[in-house]
């Protein structure tokens, strides 16, 4: 302040301060402007020391908090924002973090930061927003004479001293804590479009026109650093109880279930005993019953927190809270909290709204789902048990396990994939899909739960009605858990027909996850049942899946007896859709014996009964069984259509995984008929089809065709790398089966790519794996690749002898044109050792054989070999037919190339005749 003299007048300038009461002017006074006023400082909360996992909201609110800036959107800075969640979440150390970082930054808040709790949940400190507002100004340094005594008044009042703050360049920071309402809140937020402000509550506050920050629980990583940090500070460094024990750490920060509250009470237990170990602390906390009265302190409480905003629910909103715990499962649908409630479904999602706002439950995963923290749950259970009555609390739970019944066994009719009836509550089989895949965790979970709570006749329609559902979407170990569920409520009641036929679903889930010999188990024990009982259609059933167990264990005989006597009981029941279903696996198990024209005729009748009945499901799946017999008996063509019939029936069905399986088989047949970038593509997809699934025996599969195919467009180091993929799958999963497969296939790259001594290896492996397995078939593929392998390194006998092992075991076995190929490559091999007439007679065999079979390729080749053989003992003239011959077969095939080089080599030989060394 100054003064100066202009023609005899004196002028009075005030500057560099904010005044709220009188004001003395004159020539000659002095007058000592108060320092400035910091006074926020000494009112703001000290931040904890132990504050973690939330860098990205703090990072937020500073974002919002920044001096005034338009942004490329054209938006300024926000000035309020509020900060909700659970009661003991964070919301107020958030706050005050956030505010202590804000004042460090240079020219943010040079005023300071005014803090106030309004401590809007306790009924006996609450704050009126009078009230508030006087504390407010006094911490502005206007003398209490001068606040006036109405909230308008003293709001005016307030917002025009946080201007002329702002005005002089001292912005200010407000921190106002705990509001429970809009009202208690709004009074206090500064007007000037420069001062900012912080607001947090319980309740989402959408009335204050601010930016919303919903906080939810910290994720394990940081509970556990949240305990580790708050132990340390309370008794040092050198206290590494958590670090210590890592298990335990982690089992308190999940029952604290994210909450820091109850992670800080946590931590004091700990530090109250330097000598308790973190392993008790978190044995008692796994008590249910006690877990909230564990979790407390003489100044604070989990289940006090809890209360103030429990206090606040209307009686209704507080009815439908302690009815939640009922549900068994993670999550509830607002339709299905209705049923709860016995009220619509309106009311119940305005209820539900309410409690979602007081952040006493929260969102699930989609809009109309809910959740609640897993404390809060146990708290609301708490009060739910003490009001049982008034509630009708056994009623509720009947009213929701009954609509989960209702709802599942209506959604089951559009899973069934045979035509008939489709209940009316869902609109089609996407739509019934979608909410199973919703409430599969809430179904399992209550079917799970309902036999201790009385209700034993809602697990055993679930489990029944739900089983197309979990085998569709692959959840078999829920499968099992449900079924072995069912079985021992079965045999509890002496139920034998619902235990043989809980034992037959326990036998399906059970090969699904290769248990083959414990589904077996399952599948006869029913078997027996049903047959003591006369129950001739259920006894076909269980034979039906006995035989596919066996032939998963490699016992084919036995299966295509299983499957003989289970088609035989569906005829004469005159069980159409059963029968079909009989003859679909028992042409699998005459496919594996070798049977192959019968397998074809059991596919064949198979589908035609399906495509009949109008079950395109199973239709393709007979399909693609029918396309491999086909492939076993080289009608490749056949077998391309059938197995792109079962792909496209799958993709329309919306069956990912056996579309992936009937993918990978066509692979094959394409292979074949030499469409190879085709199977590639083919093989491709199906493993990524599998490997999304989790099915890493299938994945194994197609990653073994695939380097077959890949090895026929001389990609070698690609089918390798596939190969031995397949073979590691295998090896993990204890397929040793699979895994000799595999192995005989990577030994055809590795000698493609001259890693050929690893070839003679994977082939000697695989050759005694399946001499283990009595697969004599497979056997003797292993011998003859052995053979190949030893000849490319120059080791003739050794190759002699694998070669006539495989030729022998092929031989039979009755599998002729294998015998041909190992023929022909034995041939190859005694001509090296100088062994030529041997060489003549077993080419000739082959050459013979292909002709028989009418493999026109393989005979020009075996024809070939022979001409040449012919021509190391001098018989040039049957050598020189021998050329003609095949030379002739390559013309009619269109293979240029092989024709050209064959008559080289007859050239050769016309010379060596006339021109006799």
């Amino acid at each position: 302040m100054g003064a100066t003299r202009e023609g005899g007048a004196t002028n009075n300038a005030i500057t560099g301060g904010i005044f709220f009461h009188a004001v003395i002017q004159g020539r000659d006074i002095t007058v000592q402007l108060p320092q400035a006023v910091d006074p926020a400082l000494a009112g703001l909360p000290k931040p904890a020391s132990a504050f973690t996992g939330r860098a990205r909201h703090v990072e937020r609110l500073l974002a919002d908090l920044a001096p005034a800036t338009v942004d490329a959107g054209g938006q300024s800075t926000v000035l309020v924002s509020a900060v909700s969640g659970l009661a003991g979440i964070g919301k107020t150390e958030l706050a005050v973090q956030t505010a202590a970082q804000a004042l460090r930054q240079p020219g943010w808040f040079p005023g300071g930061v005014l803090f106030v709790d309004l401590f809007g949940y306790d009924p006996e400190r609450s704050l009126s927003p009078e009230r508030a507002l006087e504390g407010l100004l006094h911490a502005l340094a206007v003398p209490g004479e001068h606040i006036p005594g109405g909230l308008e008044d003293r709001q005016r009042l307030y917002r025009s001293v946080l201007a002329a703050y702002a005005r002089e360049g001292r912005r200010i920071l407000v921190v106002v804590d705990n509001a429970s309402t809009t009202a208690q809140a709004a009074p206090l937020l500064p007007t000037d479009g420069i001062t900012a402000a912080l607001v947090t509550s319980r309740h989402t506050l959408d009335g204050l026109d601010a930016r919303l920050h919903d906080l939810d629980t910290l994720d394990t990583a940081s509970s556990t650093a949240v305990l580790d940090r708050a132990l340390r500070h309370a008794r040092g460094n050198g206290d590494t109880r958590f670090t210590d024990d890592a298990e335990a750490a982690t089992a308190i920060a999940e029952l604290c279930a994210g909450l820091p509250l109850a992670l800080r009470i946590a931590a004091a237990l700990l530090a109250a005993a330097p000598a308790r170990p973190a392993s008790s602390l978190a044995a008692a906390l796994r008590a249910e019953h006690t877990r909230l009265d564990k979790l407390a302190r003489p100044d604070r409480a989990v289940r006090a927190a809890f209360d103030l905003s429990y206090q606040h629910l209307t009686p209704d909103q507080a009815r439908l809270f302690r009815l939640l715990p009922l549900n068994p499962g993670p999550d509830l649908a607002t339709e299905s909290a209705a049923h709860l409630a016995d009220t619509g479904p309106d009311r119940a999602e305005e209820l539900l709204q309410h409690l979602a706002e007081a952040h006493l439950i929260e969102p699930a995963s989609s809009w109309g789902r809910w959740r609640m923290h897993d404390l809060v749950r146990l708290y609301a259970d708490e009060h739910g048990r003490t009001h049982a009555t008034p509630d009708q609390r056994d009623n509720a739970r009947t009213r929701l396990f009954s609509h989960y019944q209702d709802a599942t066994r209506a959604a089951d009719t559009h899973l069934d994939t045979l035509p008939g009836p489709r209940a009316p509550r869902f609109p089609d089989r996407a739509a019934a899909l979608r909410w199973l895949d919703a409430e599969h965790a809430n179904l399992t979970a209550t079917a799970t739960a309902a036999p201790a709570l009385g209700h034993p006749a809602i697990t055993t329609s679930l489990t029944s009605h739900l089983a197309q559902y979990l085998s569709y979407r692959r959840y078999f170990d829920d499968w099992i858990l449900l079924t072995t569920t069912v079985l021992t409520i079965c045999r509890e009641a002496d139920d034998r027909h619902g235990e043989g036929q809980a034992l037959n679903s326990l036998g399906i889930a059970l090969a699904e996850v290769r248990r083959f010999e414990e589904a077996i188990n399952a599948h006869a024990r029913a078997a027996t049942i049903h047959g003591e009982l006369g129950d001739r259609q259920s006894e076909g059933t269980m034979l039906t899946n006995l035989g596919l167990g066996l032939a998963e264990v490699r016992r084919f005989e036995e299966a295509v007896s299983a499957h003989a006597q289970a088609a035989a009981i569906f005829r004469e029941l005159g069980d159409r859709h059963r029968e079909s279903q009989a003859l679909n696996n028992l042409g699998l198990a005459l496919r594996e014996v070798r049977r192959f024209e019968e397998a074809i005729g059991a596919h064949t009748e198979a589908a035609a009964i399906f495509r009949e009945l109008g079950d395109r499901h199973r239709e393709g799946q007979t399909l693609n069984n029918l396309g491999l017999a086909l492939r076993e008996v080289r009608r490749f063509e056949e077998a391309v259509n059938a197995h792109t019939g079962a792909a496209i029936v799958h993709r329309e069905l919306g069956d990912r995984h056996r579309e992936g399986k009937s993918l990978n088989n066509l692979g094959l047949a394409l292979r074949e008929v030499r469409r190879v970038e085709e199977a590639i593509g083919a093989h491709t997809e199906a493993a990524a089809m599998f490997r999304e699934f989790g099915d890493r025996h299938r994945e194994g599969q197609a990653s073994g065709n695939l380097g077959l195919a890949l090895r026929e467009v001389r990609r070698f180091e690609e089918a390798v790398d596939a190969g031995t993929q397949a073979a590691a799958i295998f090896r993990e999963l204890g397929d040793r089966h699979g895994e000799a497969q595999s192995l005989n296939n990577l030994g055809l790259a590795l000698r493609e790519t001259r890693r050929v001594e690893e070839a003679i290896g994977a082939h000697t492996e695989a050759a005694a794996m399946f001499r283990e397995f009595g697969d004599r078939h497979r056997e003797g593929q292993a011998w003859g690749n052995l053979g190949l392998a030893l000849r490319e390194v120059r080791r003739f006998e050794e190759a002699v002898d694998a070669g006539t092992q495989a030729a022998a075991i092929h031989g039979e076995l009755g599998d002729r044109q294998t015998e041909g190929m190992v023929l022909n490559n034995l041939g190859l091999a005694l001509r090296e050792m100088g062994r030529f007439e041997e060489a003549v007679d077993v080419q000739t065999q082959s050459a013979a054989i292909f002709r028989e079979l009418g493999d026109r390729h393989r005979e020009s080749q075996a024809l070939n070999n022979l001409g040449s053989i012919l021509r190391e003992v001098r018989r040039f003239e049957e050598a020189i037919g021998a050329h003609t011959q095949a030379a002739a077969i390559f013309r009619e095939l269109g293979d240029r190339q092989r024709e050209e080089a064959t008559l080289v080599l007859r050239a050769d030989a016309q010379r060596a005749l006339v021109e006799p060394s």
